[in-house]
């Protein structure tokens, strides 16, 4: 049994570094550059994410116009407003949205996720008039703000990025520490970092949502099943792991749906279904929202694209140079985004597409692999996904699934390096929470569907 199959699986020293390595995070762009070690998101303050519009415009904390009033007339069909949320997932929030409203769940909408332990300003709507019920509206840690009736709906996507806030603390001082900072700061403005998926996608205590993921697509809901809720790993807390622990011994479904803890919701939820329909695993599945399943799968398309990006790396091939192969998208005007207008290197337009390159108005781009997705568009990443779905024991054809949406999971192209906005630092100062050591202020703004937490290893290391 591999330690992928096995009950419970174990880091040894439960750090960020060793469970990126488990989601095919290994590479660094700034590898030549000293780490400056140090912690981050210490507080909820000390990491703040406020998304940026499609006009460029970065939504405010305290932004909140009161003066909108819904007019069918006016043909508004949404209610459009801010969403604050201090540690909390996007998903808990939608849930506490709907409750209180006692609305379905999916009538809320949302253009992307946010970090969970973290202070996040994002763009909701809700079908239909609930100005005034989001007025009074009062949930511990979600704020709602700048309300106003639309006619469309926030869309996933839609918005352009978002932009950070972010301080490391507990750094110890040295000599060279600013100009070192300095020279991370010059490296990544001009040239970037790898753009992985980052823990968020996979989970930073629990990540096994690409396995679970995988389970999906394959049809095996027994397996799902014992991934999401029995297997324990070693970074998640002593309570989780005893309650998962004791089900895996007993297999009673009673027990533990009273011993796991309430925070586990999407297990006690599964574990119910099970009593209530003994061996319905698909069933059991299903209990999890379509946005959360949609996610899971997700994770494993999002898996093997840090894979090829990693395997890039270890063979030696440059992550900011071309080679033979490789396939270039050339940019939007308007928003810097990769178009499906795209050219394989190592033929006639070398020469442009370098000059596009080096212009940045264009990007090497790898295929998230999908339903859709013609690996032979993709000379060079073809070879390379080839050798993974071997190492990984991966069924080539494991999209091809008539349980998933083929539109939704068809496939897409990505940047394999991701360039932040204005970089820079707003504070280095003495670290009121740690005597004796520094702390340093950064601000940056990446497109969506980029990590900050890929830069910020950057610097960690």
């Amino acid at each position: 049994m591999s330690e992928l199959e096995a009950d419970s699986y174990s880091f040894e020293e439960n750090n960020e570094r060793e469970i990126e390595k488990f989601v095919g995070i290994q590479s660094y762009a700034t590898s030549n550059i000293g780490a400056i070690r140090g912690e981050y998101k210490t507080i909820f303050k000390d990491f703040i994410v406020r998304e940026i519009d499609n006009h460029g415009k970065t939504l405010n904390i305290k932004e909140d116009n009161r003066n909108h009033f819904f007019s069918e007339e006016l043909k508004d069909r949404y209610t459009t407003f801010n969403l604050i949320k201090i540690n909390k997932d996007t998903f808990e929030a939608i849930r506490r949205i709907s409750k209180k409203l006692n609305i379905p769940y999916g009538l809320i909408k949302y253009s992307g996720l946010k970090d969970k332990f973290s202070i996040s300003v994002q763009k909701f709507s809700i079908k239909g008039d609930y100005v005034e019920k989001l007025r009074n509206l009062k949930i511990k840690d979600i704020f709602i703000r700048n309300i106003k009736p639309t006619k469309k709906p926030v869309r996933v996507g839609s918005h352009w990025g978002n932009n950070f806030i972010i301080v490391f603390r507990n750094i110890v001082y040295k000599k060279n520490l600013k100009s070192n900072i300095e020279k991370f700061i010059k490296f990544l403005n001009n040239f970037g970092f790898p753009n992985y998926f980052g823990l968020q996608r996979f989970g930073s205590y629990r990540p096994n949502s690409h396995i679970v993921g995988r389970c999906l697509l394959e049809g095996n809901f027994k397996k799902a099943f014992e991934e999401f809720v029995s297997k324990t790993y070693s970074p998640e807390s002593l309570e989780s792991k005893l309650a998962r622990g004791e089900f895996r011994k007993t297999g009673n479904l009673e027990k533990a749906l009273n011993d796991f803890p309430k925070r586990l919701n999407y297990e006690k939820k599964m574990i119910a279904h099970l009593i209530e329909n003994p061996e319905d695993y698909e069933g059991s599945i299903n209990t999890l929202s379509s946005d959360l399943k949609n996610l899971l799968i997700n994770s494993f398309q999002s898996y093997l694209f840090n894979k090829m990006l990693s395997k890039r790396v270890e063979k030696g091939i440059s992550l900011f140079k071309p080679i033979k192969g490789d396939v270039i998208s050339i940019l939007d005007d308007d928003n810097g985004n990769v178009t499906q207008v795209k050219y394989i290197y190592g033929d006639y337009y070398d020469k442009y597409l370098n000059k596009a390159l080096n212009l940045k108005r264009a990007a090497i781009i790898i295929p998230l692999v999908g339903t859709n997705t013609n690996l032979d568009d993709f000379p060079f990443m073809k070879s390379l996904f080839e050798e993974i779905l071997k190492q990984e024991n991966v069924d080539k054809d494991i999209f091809k699934n008539n349980l998933i949406d083929e539109q939704r999971f068809k496939g897409s192209i990505r940047p394999m390096v991701v360039k932040p906005t204005a970089l820079k630092i707003l504070e280095l100062d003495d670290d009121d929470l740690n005597p004796g050591k520094k702390k340093i202020k950064f601000e940056f703004s990446l497109q969506k569907g980029s990590y900050a937490t890929m830069l910020i290893r950057e610097f960690m290391k």
